[in-house]
């Protein structure tokens, strides 16, 4: 029947009135749920606050165009023979499966109710016995070599370390190129000491590796390769490295931080720390930074030989200052640059005590007599770099996480420290930092947001229905939502993160926006329900209220099918995708692909039935049913 302009306009109007308001709101809810992550600070708010505003102005844009622009083109596009839902065969299809599922859930509730519990019980043990930590290591392609030696290596030795790792390193046929470097950059941000090597690798793209081995597999086989005595090995990557650096003065995973007053006390307690971690499962590249050990050229003037030679102590400064360190004679210039002229002995009369010792040292009466007449040249011990924080001498254990969760490990490392390294001295205390630190405040600030999001879902859902128990029909999918999102992470082997916790906070807003669509036509079907009846026990009758129940839920299965579609469509493409960013991207969408799932099943099964059940009790109770409009 082909329909004229104002009768057409007039059922448009009446359907946008009918959904459009219930279309609204579940939007404003995914808006409004994603708002807390801007609480998030640090490196993971840097990160994901980007990803809330473009989320937020897109989905703004959308509640208003879906109230004013939609309808209008509806009324340009709606044209001509108007089909029946039935006559697309996809429609009906999923009618003729959904009908009779429906109907036997209706049927045998108690069942129905009992497995979706179940489903719930099972998932909650599995959440609580995922793997923490702060954020996916994000692949960038490359790997940082960071070795360390004794702090009293010579540059002769650490020079030919660097030599030969690189050659090994080189031979790695995914190995693109390396490049290392010992000691510190010409910068003041490099505090390095000449015992620390930084060598980056580069690897060729992954079409070139060897069939099936992955980029951990490299590190495993060039860490077997490089055991050099004296040396270990640190694994890590060149961006998060400098991150971690910067954020904490950690250049590891983790690091356990002592502070104190002395460094002999401070390295005792490391290595005492050191041994308390070496049988914990998971930690890696397990090394003290060295605080002490270094090795300083002491020269001890005898002021008595000063006075029998006529010297003083200036003479004797000038000398070593000169011959050792170098003297300013001039300057050069090239370019715009500007350089100093040093002089200083040659590397022959200066490489051993003996030849230090024998150094002239002219007196006023006109002779010569060595440095040794004057002086006691000696080695002494001493810090290779003294690290101070919060105006206290610190040293730090640091190591890396492998095969295993960072929240398990530094949780069994806690223990086993708290339990191995008593009676530390007064004064001095441990702090673990790292990428720990970071995900504790990230943690302490989930707990907050998490209750936030589900308190302003509540609040919003009450005020679209004016109604705790149609906000707390709707609420009640969150839960069921979790089951999906925690079954695909779990076999998915993701750990929890801060990359998961949005991903479950954005499943909470696409959950409740599906629920809405359900929960408004099932109030639809009950309005049609007491036209056609009477709002009255007396003549509504439990077979009425499934009957139309079922009408509500299966004759307008097309958009809430739509509604899951288009959530589906656009994710499940990310879990093929491959390349940088991919490693945060997948935990971000796996908990919302396999929620999506749940949800929907519970609302398009489960949430009928507990529908069903209220009208019943609303009967009994008040003679009665009521209907909820959602707020115009």
């Amino acid at each position: 029947m082909k329909l004229d302009k104002e009768t057409r306009i007039a059922i448009i109007e009446k359907a946008s009135k009918q959904v459009g308001p219930s279309v609204f709101w579940s939007t404003i809810i995914v808006i409004t749920s994603f708002l807390p992550v801007f609480l998030l600070t640090g490196q993971e708010g840097k990160l994901f606050s980007p990803l809330a505003w473009t989320k937020t102005f897109i989905l703004i844009v959308d509640a208003i165009v879906a109230i004013t622009l939609t309808p209008v083109l509806i009324s340009f596009f709606l044209k001509g023979k108007l089909k029946a839902d039935n006559a697309n065969p996809i429609n009906r299809g999923l009618e003729r499966v959904y009908g009779p599922v429906l109907k036997w859930c209706l049927k045998w509730r108690k069942t129905t109710l009992g497995l979706n519990i179940l489903a719930l019980l099972i998932a909650i043990p599995m959440l609580f016995s995922l793997g923490t930590e702060f954020m996916p290591p994000l692949n960038e392609g490359s790997i940082l070599f960071m070795p360390v030696t004794l702090p009293d290596v010579s540059n002769a030795e650490i020079k030919r370390i660097l030599q030969v790792q690189d050659k090994i390193i080189k031979q790695t046929p995914e190995v693109k190129s390396v490049l290392g470097k010992a000691g510190r950059a010409s910068t003041a941000t490099d505090n390095s000491p000449i015992s620390m090597i930084e060598t980056i690798i580069l690897l060729k793209p992954q079409s070139e590796w060897r069939e099936g081995i992955k980029k951990e597999d490299i590190i495993k086989e060039l860490d077997a390769k490089l055991q050099i005595p004296g040396v270990v090995n640190g694994w890590t990557q060149p961006i998060i490295n400098r991150i971690n650096m910067l954020a904490t003065g950690i250049r590891t995973d983790v690091g356990v931080k002592v502070y104190g007053q002395n460094l002999d006390s401070i390295s005792a307690v490391s290595e005492r720390v050191k041994s308390a971690l070496q049988a914990v499962p998971g930690v890696s590249d397990l090394y003290v930074d060295q605080v002490t050990g270094g090795k300083y050229l002491e020269i001890d003037i005898n002021r008595e030989a000063l006075g029998r030679y006529g010297l003083t102590v200036d003479d004797v400064n000038m000398l070593v200052e000169s011959a050792l360190g170098g003297a300013t004679i001039g300057n050069t210039i090239e370019g715009r640059q500007r350089f100093a002229i040093s002089v200083r002995l040659a590397q022959e009369y200066r490489n051993s005590i003996e030849r230090i010792q024998r150094i002239p040292l002219q007196t006023p009466s006109g002779g010569t007599i060595p440095l040794s007449a004057v002086a006691a040249i000696r080695f002494v011990d001493g810090p290779p770099m003294i690290n101070s924080e919060n105006a206290q001498l610190r040293g730090a254990v640091l190591f890396n996480v492998r095969d295993r969760d960072m929240g398990s490990t530094v949780k069994e490392a806690m223990a086993k420290v708290n339990a191995e390294v008593t009676g530390i001295p007064n004064g001095y205390y441990l702090e673990w930092s790292g990428q720990w630190e970071n995900q504790v405040r990230a943690t302490n600030t989930l707990q907050l947001i998490i209750p936030l999001v589900l308190v302003i879902i509540f609040l919003i859902l009450y005020f679209t229905f004016k109604s705790v128990k149609e906000a707390f029909l709707n609420l009640v999918t969150i839960p069921f939502a979790l089951i999906g999102g925690v079954f695909i992470v779990y076999f998915y082997g993701v750990n929890l993160s801060v990359a998961v916790a949005v991903g479950f906070i954005a499943l909470f807003g696409l959950a409740i926006e599906t629920a809405m669509v359900m929960v408004v036509y099932l109030n639809e079907a009950m309005r049609e329900l007491a036209d056609t009846k009477g709002n009255s026990s007396a003549t509504i009758t439990k077979q009425d209220i499934r009957d139309y129940v079922f009408q509500g839920a299966a004759k307008r299965l097309r958009p809430k099918i739509m509604t899951v579609s288009v959530a589906l469509f656009g994710l499940i493409p990310v879990l093929w995708a491959t390349g940088v960013g991919t490693d945060v991207m997948l935990p971000i969408v796996l908990p919302m692909i396999g929620g999506v799932f749940t949800s929907s099943i519970h609302i398009l099964l489960v949430t009928p039935v507990v529908f069903e059940m209220t009208k019943e009790y609303e009967l009994k109770k008040y003679g009665k049913l009521s209907i909820y409009d959602v707020k115009h």
